[in-house]
């Protein structure tokens, strides 16, 4: 009987997935050894763990050629609890990867291919989302909290106003980051403030923090009876505990944000044997792959030279170029990250990088909060049906605005309505918004490089949205060129699993790397109808600046008065005192 030791277990419905697991793994075996007379024979075969902010996928590539052969994905359940809040589950983390393993290997062994040939496991992962755990029961403390969350703002605010200048950017020169609600450091803090189990697990040296790859890579290997407690450098890198120079935690950085030093996991390469598979159909399997899913991107799309760039849309969007072996600061409101470090003796290579916090989450709005839309497809019907925004612009800040602005107090803003404005206007002018944002962190990746991109190599889940693609072309006013097979994030996380020392069933030699074909979209509107356009957009940008603020605390609550928000205090001051003065008018007529 297979082992399931690692699945989280304490509901009834865990329990019934765990039963499930077992019989699909016993009749996966036996239908292995029956089919075994006609297994097709593909040589060596990698897979990829890609654990998103919405779902999780696993993905079994071909080690020589990087074909595609299948995968499973599941979808993830976010939670809300209060604004600006956004929490993820890491016992359902971790019981979506187990689950996506299983039906791939099933999947394989109905097209007779043999999963023993599965020589290795890579993870690439939602960056930033923060978990800490027991590290002698496995149980997490809380729930993850997920990259986009806000509820550190008056944190981040206190750290900038106790920072020489209030500059936000006081700890860059070691973290390559501005200080900003994005990062996990001031989430680690908050839970460590606010969450009761957590500072006593603290204090009695039961508590691990890590990230997403640091929890699952934990679990997978043995959990509390043998787990791994790693992360690499590039989940390291968005941290701002993590000195991207030394390639180390740094106790300064640790000692600014109160942060004890030993719940940290052990920081590796990207690329090399960190532990292998504890449970399931793929125990003994190396895990030896790890990178921040941008990073993966990076690497999939096979960016290895210096000023080669890509950008991935996915719940957010994230613009990376490759700098080489030096980390190059941005004068333009960049982030400086590690690239990837492809094994132990390799040295690190550096990114810029534009970060967009609202991009497919922006579709997901209008079908979840708005309903107008039931699917994605719908959307690029909707809005290809009218061709414009009819002078209608979008700004989703709804966490507030990342690249290159980092403003935390901007809000989501639709401005430029008419009567004449529908939901078609809406749709084309939210695909707009992804667009725009991309032009902006490009032209500052422009002006920080000094070498403008010639064209734009893209990936992530809303590429297959050809409209999109069409508009980002238009609004660039270069090429944007698109591979023909979508899923580079996974790739590049199974190619740096593959190459790893003590598995090399996966070479990144240059004349190795499979040729990538490839969809080109040409601009095909003049320039100064772009830059027009443009224009607008970012006026509405400066619209939706400076809105949010922190809200007073009286007595520990929040205070709920509407007069705590200024514009709207002085338009309901207003509204009174113009009824009082035409009551004055009518009383004296």
């Amino acid at each position: 009987m297979v082992e399931c030791q690692s699945v989280p277990v304490g509901s009834q419905e865990q329990v019934r997935y765990r039963a499930r697991l077992v019989r699909r793994q016993t009749s996966l075996m036996n239908g292995t050894m029956a089919a075994s007379s006609s297994r097709i024979m593909l040589g060596p075969l990698v897979a990829a763990i890609d654990q998103g902010t919405s779902s999780t996928r696993f993905l079994v590539f071909n080690a020589k050629t990087a074909e595609l052969l299948s995968h499973h994905q599941v979808e993830i359940q976010q939670s809300f609890p209060k604004e600006g809040w956004v929490e993820e589950d890491p016992k359902e983390i971790l019981q979506s990867v187990y689950e996506c393993m299983d039906r791939t290997c099933e999947k394989l062994t109905q097209l007779n291919i043999d999963i023993s040939n599965i020589k290795a496991i890579g993870v690439t992962n939602q960056r930033e989302t923060t978990i800490v755990w027991d590290k002698e029961t496995g149980e997490p403390f809380y729930n993850a909290i997920v990259w986009l969350d806000l509820r550190t703002q008056s944190t981040v605010e206190r750290l900038i106003n106790r920072t020489p200048g209030r500059n936000k950017n006081h700890l860059k020169h070691k973290t390559g980051l501005p200080i900003s609600t994005y990062f996990s450091a001031v989430k680690l803090r908050w839970l460590m403030d606010n969450v009761e189990e957590v500072r006593r697990a603290i204090l009695s040296h039961r508590a691990l923090f890590g990230t997403v790859d640091s929890w699952l890579i934990w679990c997978l290997t043995g959990g509390e009876k043998s787990g791994v407690h790693c992360t690499d450098v590039t989940n390291a890198s968005r941290t701002m505990l993590f000195n991207i120079h030394s390639l180390d935690w740094d106790p300064d950085l640790c000692k600014y944000f109160d942060i004890p030093m030993e719940i940290l996991p052990k920081v590796r390469s990207s690329s090399e044997i960190y532990g292998l598979m504890k449970s399931g159909a793929l125990t003994g399997i190396p895990i030896s792959g790890c990178l921040g899913d941008q990073s993966a991107a990076l690497v999939g799309q096979m960016c290895f030279q210096d000023g080669q760039a890509k950008n991935t849309y996915g719940t957010g969007c994230f613009l990376l170029r490759n700098t080489g072996p030096k980390p190059v600061m941005s004068d333009h409101g960049l982030l400086t990250t590690v690239a990837y470090k492809l094994g132990r003796d390799k040295p690190a290579c550096y990114a810029l990088e534009g970060s967009v916090a609202i991009a497919g989450a922006v579709v997901r709005w209008l079908k979840d909060n708005l309903g107008i839309i039931q699917t994605s497809t719908e959307l690029e019907k909707l809005a290809a049906g009218v061709g414009t925004s009819y002078g209608c612009y979008f700004v989703p800040a709804f966490s507030g605005l990342y690249a290159p602005y980092w403003e935390p107090s901007a809000r989501g803003i639709i401005c430029g309505l008419t009567q004449f404005t529908n939901k078609s206007h809406l749709a084309f002018a939210a695909l707009e918004a992804v667009c725009f944002q991309t032009r902006e962190i490009l032209d500052a990746m422009n002006q920080d490089s000094g070498i403008p991109l010639s064209q734009l190599q893209v990936d992530g889940g809303m590429t297959s949205n050809k409209l999109l693609m069409q508009l980002q072309a238009d609004i660039l006013c270069i090429p944007v060129v698109k591979p023909s097979m979508p899923e580079t994030t996974a790739l590049g996380a199974a190619m740096a699993a593959g190459a790893a020392e003590g598995v090399s069933v996966w070479s990144l030699s240059p004349e190795d790397l499979s040729e990538v074909t490839s969809e080109k979209f040409e601009p095909q509107i003049n320039p100064e109808e772009s830059e027009f356009r443009y224009a607008r957009w970012k006026k509405a940008v400066q619209r939706a600046m400076n809105w949010e603020t922190t809200e007073p605390v009286v007595n520990g609550k929040a205070d709920a008065s509407i007069f705590s928000s200024v514009p709207l205090g002085f338009y309901v001051l207003g509204s009174m005192f113009m009824l009082i003065g035409a009551k004055y008018i009518a009383g004296h007529k």
